[in-house]
Parts: C-alpha cells; structure tokens; sequence
C-alpha cells in the first residue's frame, strides 16, 4: 500500500485535502471518484527530513510525549480515537511518527482496540504498562485521564532525558579534543622527533617508552579502534541474553553509586504505575501484578513478587513492600498511613514524585562530578605525555652540549 496526498472539491463544491492508501495512483483516483471526490491533485506523500538517514526511522521518546499529549487533548474535546489518529497522521511529518500513526490508523479500521493496534504497531514503544493503562481507559472510559496521566509521566522522562544529555556534552567533547590530542602527538609530533634520538644508546626509559608508544600507536591504532568498536557490539549483543543480563544487573546492585540509579528509577516505574492504575480504577492487586511487570531489573522484579504473593495471602501492604530494596523505612511509614487512610493512590503518586526529585539531584550530581573528573584525567595524560616530549628533548639537548 502507499500513501498519496489529493486535494479537491467533493460534491457541495468545497475544497478538501487528505491522505489515502492504496496500491497505485489509479486505485487511489478510483476510491476518491467513489467517496465523491473530484480530484484535483494526486501524489504520493513525501515525508520530509533533514540531512542523510541511515536505517530506520525510529520514533523518540518527545515524540511518543507529543502523540500521547495530543491524543488527550483530542479526546478531551470530543474527538473519536480513528479520527484523532488520522488528524495527526495529516499533520505530522516525522518519517517514523508518520509510519507508527499510519500502521495504528490501519489497525483501527481493521476492527482493533487502541490498545490492540498500539502493540502491533511497535510493542517495543509502548510497553506493557502503557498498552494495559490505555486497555483499562477503554473499558472504563476514562481513556483522555489516562492518556493525560501517561503524558505527564513521558514528560518527566524527556526532560530527564534532556538534561542528561546536556550535562555529559561538554564532558564529551573534552573527551574527544583529549583523545585526538594523543593521536595527534603520537602520529605527527613524536614521529618528527625521532630523528633527534637516532644513534642514541642511553635514551632516558621516559623517552623509551614514548618513543615505543608512539610506534605501537602508529602501528595498531586502527586494530584497537576496531576492537573497540567490535567489543561494544559484542556487549550489545551479550545484554540481550539472561543469563549475562542477569549478571550484569547484579552488578549494578553491587556498586554502591549505580545502586542508588538503579533502584531510584525502579521505585519510580513501579509507583507511578501503581498511581496511574489505581486512579484508572484497578484493584490493588492486579495494579501490583501489572506494575511489577513493568520493573527491568530481575533481582528487583523477584523481590515484589515475593511481596506481591506475600499481600495475596493476606499481609499488610507496607509490612511486605518493607522487605524489598524499593521501600526503605521512610517509604513504607508512608504506605502504612496510606493503608489506614485509604488513600494509596495519593501515596504512591507522593513516593513516584519524591524519587523523581531526588533522581534529578543524583544526575545533576553525578554530572556535576564527572566534569572536573574528566578534566583532570584527560589533562593529565596529554600533559604527562608533553612533560615526557620536553624532558627528552631537554635531556638530548643537554647531551648534545
């Protein structure tokens, strides 16, 4: 099928422009003849995008944040969930969007729920927390609260996302100006001054090491590049098997800084999701069960459902919730007022919204230190490496006299 672009008048005489799918140009001027089209313009859709692409158009997160943001505001105002997807689809121009809205609005049409077509449309995108949020909105028809509330949700993750990025950029470039110093030297600068030290036998061991460094750059830098490259595809490849993912995630649980990331963005998956389904009026436990599928982490995930089936077999919420890494006393002090109060869903929104503060400030530290950190480090190898070229060439100077 491909998308053409017509504009026209239908039967009243007024203008009208759109988007049709069929298998060919005469296909498409048939279907409109049959709507009553009278077919003015008739081209197939040309996405735009800037510079070169490589691969497949993916869809972002800011653009997931736009979609969800719009549909809220399109079902808000009155709008049906096949003609708010379509509007969007005519409006927008990002080649990936474009494509998802396009596979979604086909689904509709073939008699799916939203949700249904959202996972068929890329069930990498929307996770499960997300398609089963949307499937509650629809049964219960509170589908523009909970597309509000994932809205809200994905624009905490973009701004995060965003100040990540903007903080590790000048670390980053540092980084680079850094690394293609050392191969500048290495490459241009040591091998001009070899020629001081030829015929000499009693080279200082800091002129000898530069000197047998700068060969071996010289010689294997492209194999060392290569490896690298081939080393992070191959951990790529690796992170996608359990036992190795499984592994790894031990290991973050076992350093004490990557700890504290871990389980802060754990204890805001779970809480908030917890939040968004019980104001969408699940039941707590089958909100539980939904949330907990939602956690990455396996050693977490098996810590709440050990809780979860503890809380089935009738202990009190914060007694078993206290016994994971996700509920510190503080946290389950909380959910035993919440508990008393019956207003769970207030608390847990309250837990989701403190680790996202305190998540920010762990960023915001954490990059805070790691630019004087690279600084330092990076400054000191291009530097050491300058002390050890004018120490030689000092050193066979003073020979030379």
């Amino acid at each position: 099928m491909i998308n053409f672009q017509y504009s026209g008048f239908d039967q009243s005489g007024a203008k009208v422009s759109g988007d049709i799918s069929a298998d060919s140009i005469d296909s498409a001027r048939q279907m409109l003849r049959q709507q009553g089209v009278l077919v003015k313009t008739l081209q197939p859709l040309q996405l735009e995008s800037s510079g070169f692409s490589f691969g497949k158009a993916k869809v972002s997160l800011s653009d997931l944040e736009f979609l969800t943001t719009e549909l809220s505001v399109l079902l808000d105002a009155g709008l049906k969930i096949d003609k708010g997807i379509e509007l969007l689809n005519r409006t927008n121009k990002k080649p990936g969007l474009a494509t998802l809205l396009d596979k979604i609005s086909k689904s509709l049409r073939g008699g799916k729920q939203l949700s249904q077509a959202l996972q068929l449309a890329d069930d990498k995108l929307f996770d499960s927390l997300y398609v089963n949020l949307v499937s509650i909105g629809e049964a219960t028809g509170k589908l523009p609260d909970v597309f509000r509330s994932l809205a809200a949700d994905l624009a905490f993750k973009r701004d995060l996302q965003q100040k990540v990025t903007q903080a590790l950029t000048y670390p980053m470039v540092i980084l680079f100006v850094c690394l293609s110093s050392i191969v500048f030297i290495f490459n241009y600068v040591v091998p001009n001054l070899e020629t001081m030290f030829q015929g000499k036998t009693d080279l200082p061991v800091y002129t000898q090491l530069l000197l047998s460094s700068s060969a071996w750059m010289r010689q294997y830098q492209w194999y060392l590049l290569g490896a690298i490259i081939g080393g992070v595809f191959l951990l790529k490849h690796a992170l996608q098997k359990p036992e190795f993912q499984h592994s790894f995630q031990k290991w973050q649980l076992n350093l004490p800084v990557l700890k504290q990331a871990v389980v802060l963005v754990e204890r805001i998956r779970f809480n908030s999701g917890l939040a968004m389904m019980l104001n969408a009026g699940v039941s707590v436990d089958q909100a539980l069960m939904l949330s907990c599928g939602n956690i990455k982490n396996s050693l977490v995930r098996r810590e709440l459902e050990i809780a979860i089936n503890k809380i089935k077999r009738g202990d009190a919420l914060s007694g078993a919730l206290r016994q994971t890494l996700l509920y510190p006393d503080f946290f389950a002090s909380l959910l035993a007022v919440g508990e008393e109060s019956g207003e769970l869903t207030r608390i847990f929104r309250e837990i989701a919204e403190r680790s996202q503060r305190e998540f920010s400030s762990w960023v915001t530290r954490m990059t805070s230190l790691l630019e004087p950190l690279l600084i330092v480090v990076m400054g000191g190898i291009v530097g050491g490496v300058v002390v050890i070229m004018m120490l030689s060439i000092t050193g066979t100077t003073d020979v030379g006299i």
